[in-house]
């Protein structure tokens, strides 16, 4: 899956939001990158707006922290 380098360093010294996502709630061409994984985790901004799908909750973690972000866990 691609990742929009350019949003997630947009967002700067910002909270984001993760949260688990089922893979068919996502849209076909989405589902279609996706190898036998039932779930995801999104990184969302204070918006709404996803910035981001990984394969796991940690990795979110990551990748909001290498990209100056606080993130938060949502349910």
């Amino acid at each position: 899956m691609d990742t929009n380098q350019e949003k997630m360093t947009s967002q700067k010294g910002r909270i984001v939001y993760v949260r688990s996502v089922n893979v068919d709630e996502l849209p076909d061409e989405v589902r279609d990158q996706i190898d036998g994984l039932t779930k995801l985790y999104a990184v969302h901004s204070v918006d709404g707006e996803r910035l981001a799908l990984v394969k796991c909750r940690e990795l979110a973690f990551v990748l909001a922290r290498q990209n100056d972000m606080s993130p938060v866990t949502v349910h």
